[in-house]
């Protein structure tokens, strides 16, 4: 559980258009490479510029992959592009794994780490309840240390997490499946590969059932950085989406049954591109 002081550690949740063939949440035909353009728009470089210390030593963690070795390596490929070669890639593939020591002495010594997309409920099935995610968690809280993720390992961050629902789908009652995230930041809830997927009819209805979190949809290329879990700075090339339900007037949702289409009255919407920022706890952008 987070305490109620502001965490030192910075997050950065990353929409996609980074891993290839990383299995459920991620389309085979769209199956995508880390593109220049993902590189000149600098989430990776704000990354390493986040990181701590004289080494900047970061591991990547492939747990949520259908091809780890191939997605590790991507990763290796693209830091050594920026000019850090201090990389490391671990492979947990099972709860089992993450009792091996080396894992939690690496974990100890990084300056921060890099979950990467695939499936988001491989990452809570595995880790959730692991000394592994508790020093994680307790060195986000307490030291200067970075944990980003990408496709689903951004959407694992918050304390609810979507782990899925069609989006064409995704107002009738039921449709959205959630389940609790690794819970880095609270009343919060990501959704990635937003635009280009058309997924806002799933954070409406996470909202509507819950109106004291906010949505937080990130396009592909872009990400949000966040310090004090409160300040979120867009960063990359398209669109963050926030959706609130503070000031929802009606909603239908506990009424209907399941299958039913959804309303909702005075939902808010912010966009959000490069450079500007929202204040969670203030609910406002600045």
């Amino acid at each position: 559980m987070i305490s109620n002081k502001k965490p030192k550690g910075i997050l950065i949740a990353i929409g996609g258009a980074v891993d290839k063939g990383t299995g459920p949440d991620d389309d085979k035909n769209n199956a995508e490479n880390l593109m220049e353009k993902f590189l000149e728009e600098g989430i990776l470089r704000r990354l390493l510029e986040a990181l701590s210390g004289k080494k900047k030593r970061i591991e990547v963690i492939t747990t949520a992959s259908l091809i780890p070795e191939e997605t590790g390596q991507h990763y290796i490929d693209a830091f050594k592009k920026l000019g850090n070669e201090n990389v490391g890639v671990i492979h947990i593939k099972t709860r089992k794994d993450t009792l091996i020591p080396e894992y939690l002495d690496r974990i100890k010594h990084a300056s921060g780490i890099l979950f990467t997309g695939g499936n988001q409920l491989r990452l809570t099935t595995i880790f959730g309840g692991t000394e592994l995610l508790t020093t994680m968690m307790e060195r986000y809280q307490n030291e200067h240390f970075i944990v980003a993720g990408t496709s689903a390992g951004a959407m694992a961050m918050s304390t609810t997490m979507i782990f899925g629902g069609s989006s064409t789908e995704a107002l009738l009652k039921g449709e959205v499946k959630l389940s609790r995230g690794f819970g880095f930041i609270e009343d919060v809830t990501f959704d990635t590969h937003f635009i280009k997927r058309g997924r806002f009819g799933r954070l409406c209805q996470t909202i509507a059932t819950n109106p004291i979190g906010i949505g937080i949809g990130l396009g592909e290329d872009t990400g949000l950085l966040i310090t004090n879990g409160d300040h979120m700075e867009a960063i990359g090339s398209g669109l963050v989406m926030i959706v609130e339900g503070g000031n929802i007037k009606y909603t239908n949702i506990a009424d209907i049954e399941d299958g039913e289409p959804i309303s909702i009255e005075n939902l808010t919407v912010h966009v959000l591109s490069k450079g500007h920022n929202y204040i969670l706890s203030e609910r406002r952008m600045i």
